[in-house]
């Protein structure tokens, strides 16, 4: 596996070493001892999987008690993950950092706890991954606003507006949001 970080160091980019021939492929997605190795001391408790159709943005989501790390890939299509850091005290507070993540690139994305977390289906559909390292809590949940100028996420839309849930649409601006200290 190669493990490289991306430009807010605290996200890491994961490249699993992919065995190929006529039959298929075979690959590790994740081992703790890489995280050990990082320096990251935590342990996942909960896997979601979802599908969602092309031109649907889900998130940027996040929980403020009960903070999750995820380690997301797609395991068929294509999206734009995006992580975006809600750390007050970090020096890239409010920055954010997107990569394609496919079935076919196989990459996969660290995003650590403090961090909200949102991606945008760029294929028919796509089933994105996720490993937790806290459980879900929907009265924890907050959902930071997808197009805030605070922010400036350069999402590749297809349309001029994506699919998005009630949740998501009504998000909260960075400066209206809760954030952590």
């Amino acid at each position: 596996m190669q493990i490289s970080r991306a430009p807010i160091p605290d996200i890491l980019i994961f490249e699993p070493k992919v065995h190929g021939d006529n039959r298929g492929y075979f690959m590790e997605t994740w081992r703790q001892s890489w995280f050990d190795e990082k320096g990251i001391d935590l342990k996942f408790v909960q896997d979601n999987q979802s599908k969602s159709a092309r031109g649907t943005l889900r998130g940027l989501h996040y929980q403020l008690q009960h903070p999750q790390g995820k380690l997301a890939r797609v395991v068929a299509g294509e999206v734009f993950d995006v992580a975006v850091d809600l750390r007050r005290g970090s020096a890239s507070f409010g920055q954010w950092y997107g990569i394609i993540l496919s079935g076919d690139n196989k990459k996969q994305l660290w995003i650590p706890p403090g961090f909200a977390h949102g991606f945008y289906v760029m294929s028919e559909t796509a089933e994105l991954l996720y490993k937790c390292t806290d459980s879900y809590h929907p009265e924890d949940e907050h959902s930071l606003l997808w197009n805030d100028k605070n922010i400036g996420i350069a999402w590749p839309l297809l349309n001029a507006e994506p699919l998005l849930s009630a949740k998501d649409r009504n998000g909260k601006s960075l400066l209206e949001a809760p954030t952590y200290s």
